[in-house]
């Protein structure tokens, strides 16, 4: 298996949370493919030092949220739908829970909203230069 989790007990985020977050975004990123098997509910629990409750919680989610597939006494795969919305769905939950870091971030630091938008604006403009292109 390509994709390594870990997780963090010490972050505030819940286990589960943070295992869900991790899929969707090797899944986003292509680091697991579509058909790719995942790793058993007790042999990722043991390499994480995690209940396996808590790795069945978070698959149960990824499956609720069409993002994985379990199949009884085969395994949980990464779906393999034709369309790309579920995927598509993946990749913007994670960039959702990145951006809601930063902004949880930029209010410790104090700053005010009107200059966290100013950043932000100055951070698309940076990156996406040249893409006059608007996604809906």
């Amino acid at each position: 298996m390509p994709a390594v989790f870990s997780i963090d007990p010490r972050s505030g985020v819940p286990l589960y949370l943070q295992l869900i977050e991790q899929v969707k975004r090797a899944v986003a990123l292509g680091t697991l493919a579509a058909g790719e098997q995942l790793p058993t509910v007790k042999a990722l629990a043991v390499d994480l030092t995690v209940n396996p409750n808590t790795v069945a919680r978070a698959y149960r989610e990824l499956e609720r949220d069409r993002v994985i597939e379990t199949s009884p006494g085969r395994g949980s795969f990464v779906r393999s739908d034709e369309g790309n919305a579920d995927v598509r769905r993946a990749v913007e939950d994670v960039g959702a829970s990145v951006l809601a870091g930063a902004v949880r971030e930029a209010r410790s630091l104090g700053l005010e909203r009107d200059t966290v938008r100013a950043l932000f604006e100055r951070a698309l403009e940076r990156w996406f230069a040249g893409n006059d292109r608007e996604d809906t």
